[in-house]
């Protein structure tokens, strides 16, 4: 099967150059890039691969124990970007081939695995506005619409992995302004299915609801830098945004809004209302960068029932997360980061533990973070009676 999409691939890639213009840019701005004849429509093709070794060890009796090691491919995407008919109408098209990526087939896929990361159309049909239709991110959390190929650490923190809202099929509409010179805002709706990427079966649930809001009181960061990990571009002059979301999913049928796990019960799926608040900002100046996120779930009622009143052993993940990062990046390109983060649930069953985690990390940014080599130590409490600890070193390699 791959490598029929492959070949397609460079079909599509290859067979029209005769009557387009092909460009091979420097290292970091995709490794293909090819304009029509006539400057109608673009493509940009560009591959990326993440590696990654894992350390952990479990604390017993007083002691740490034989460490668990895993060694994976933690991310290998196929990213196309470009314009179609006019430079205002862009699309983005990427696919994951990784076990990581393609993971979470079920009959609601049609069984098969979740290879579609992004496959949406973007119009900018007036001034600063803009319609998305297809499947993205929403515009949740700062730390998840951050690429995981821009990472200040190796990968996410819990609270992202607990909280998020991450991709789902539908609309967005998206605009910006200026309130003065410097002073940006942009607004940001979207309307999705509610059950997340590639669901095929029809919206089970209700739609989902999203709004964002986002204030740049000092004007843009350096290249789109506010949705960067580290001030990899060392900001001359101090940048902040602080930003807001509030998501609604009506009639939800999964476990964490729109992720985690279908809520059967026995007259098929049991439905509530899930509200997700964020609130987050990013700093950045002269190598310095800081990171803070602040994120709520509730659920109208969220232990699912039978169709008699009785409970299920399911429920939606509800509480609340804490999520601080920072850094500083050396002339070197060599950086120094920590994060801190703490998971406060209110769920009724045996995830309802508290959680912290402390991580140190450090990165070599080769090409930024096109070519770059990370690793980190993470510490983290679960319930105050258990602890782990936690080594990962990798790289990534980003056309």
């Amino acid at each position: 099967m791959l490598h029929k999409i492959f070949l397609l691939g460079f079909l599509f890639l290859f067979i029209p150059t005769v009557h387009s213009q092909i460009s091979t840019p420097k290292f970091g701005e995709g490794m293909l890039n090819i304009v029509g004849k006539d400057s109608t429509w673009s493509v940009r093709f560009a591959p990326r691969i993440q590696f990654r070794a894992v350390s952990l060890w479990g604390y017993e009796d007083d002691k740490f124990g034989k460490p668990l090691q895993s060694v994976l491919i933690r991310r290998a995407r196929l990213k196309f970007d470009g314009f179609a008919y006019s430079p205002k109408l862009r699309y983005k098209i990427e696919l994951g081939l990784s076990s990581s990526d393609l993971a979470g087939a079920s009959e609601f896929t049609g069984d098969a695995p979740r290879m579609i990361l992004d496959a949406v159309v973007m119009w900018e049909f007036y001034k600063n506005l803009e319609l998305w239709a297809g499947q993205a991110k929403l515009p949740g959390n700062r730390e998840r619409v951050i690429s995981s190929a821009n990472l200040q650490l190796i990968d996410r923190s819990r609270l992202n992995n607990l909280f998020n809202i991450d991709r789902d099929l539908g609309v967005q509409l998206r605009h910006h302004f200026k309130a003065s010179d410097n002073f940006i805002i942009r607004e940001m709706f979207a309307i999705s299915q509610g059950e997340g990427r590639n669901v095929i079966t029809g919206n089970l649930g209700g739609f989902q609801y999203t709004t964002r809001l986002e204030v740049l009181p000092f004007g843009e960061f350096t290249k789109k830098g506010d949705y960067i990990g580290g001030d990899i571009y060392r900001e001359k002059t101090p940048k902040l945004a602080i930003g807001a979301t509030y998501d609604v999913n009506v009639d939800a049928v999964k476990t964490r809004s729109n992720q985690g796990s279908y809520m059967a019960n026995d007259i098929g799926f049991y439905e509530t209302n899930i509200s997700t608040v964020f609130v987050d900002a990013m700093f950045k100046y002269n190598g310095f960068s800081l990171m803070g996120e602040y994120s709520y779930r509730d659920a109208a009622n969220p232990i699912a029932k039978n169709s008699d009143g009785t409970f299920t052993d399911q429920e939606v993940y509800t509480g609340q997360g804490l999520n601080f990062q920072g850094g500083y990046v050396f002339k070197s390109n060599w950086e120094i980061a920590g994060r801190y983060t703490s998971i406060l649930p209110k769920t009724n069953f045996s995830s309802n533990e508290t959680q912290n985690q402390f991580t140190l990390g450090g990165s070599k940014y080769i090409v930024g973070h096109k070519l770059k080599v990370q690793t980190d130590l993470t510490y983290a409490t679960v319930g105050g009676e258990s602890s782990y600890l936690e080594y990962r070193l990798g790289f990534d390699l980003h056309f």
